[in-house]
């Protein structure tokens, strides 16, 4: 009979961490520009394309994305989230 309940408490585990796997994904979501401050101009002289979050478009100039800021996000623009690439 352990054998069974070792099997058992396994697939009760892997089940229990499978359930988990959604609430993950939701806590990964990303900010709201709004929460975040976003501008669309820099701020202080920092700019989005000089951001470590900051995922660059297809051209220098166009709309890039963000790790942490939900939408389409300016070269230009400034958000709180803002640190400057190493």
């Amino acid at each position: 009979m352990e054998p069974y309940r070792r099997i058992l408490l396994k697939n009760a585990a892997l089940l229990t961490g499978l359930a988990a796997v959604p609430w993950l994904a939701r806590a990964q979501a990303k900010a709201t520009k709004q929460a975040m401050q976003y501008q669309d101009q820099p701020k202080n002289g920092q700019r989005c394309d000089a951001c470590m979050h900051f995922i660059p478009g297809a051209k220098p100039d166009a709309q890039g994305t963000c790790k942490v800021v939900d939408g389409p996000i300016s070269p230009s623009g400034w958000c709180a989230a803002f640190v400057k690439k190493s």
